[in-house]
């Protein structure tokens, strides 16, 4: 399951974080790491973007890049 499947309100931890090159490492740089436990926070009316919150702080991210991330309820 990835990142832009959970429903909001939903906790999940990060198993991998998928991507290539630049995209990768800004993902990984904003705290998006395995074993990092996120919480589905809003969607946009049109799905796009998501906010999540992770680590005290809230992100939001395009649902194409949540799409690269791998997650477990």
């Amino acid at each position: 399951m990835t990142l832009d499947q959970i429903a909001v309100g939903t906790e999940a931890k990060i198993v991998t974080v998928g991507g290539e090159g630049e995209l990768r490492l800004r993902l990984l740089d904003m705290g998006l790491i395995p074993k990092t436990v996120v919480r589905v926070q809003k969607v946009a009316p049109m799905g796009d973007p998501i906010e999540i919150h992770l680590r005290g702080y809230e992100l939001t991210l395009r649902k194409e890049d949540a799409a690269q991330i791998e997650v477990t309820t």
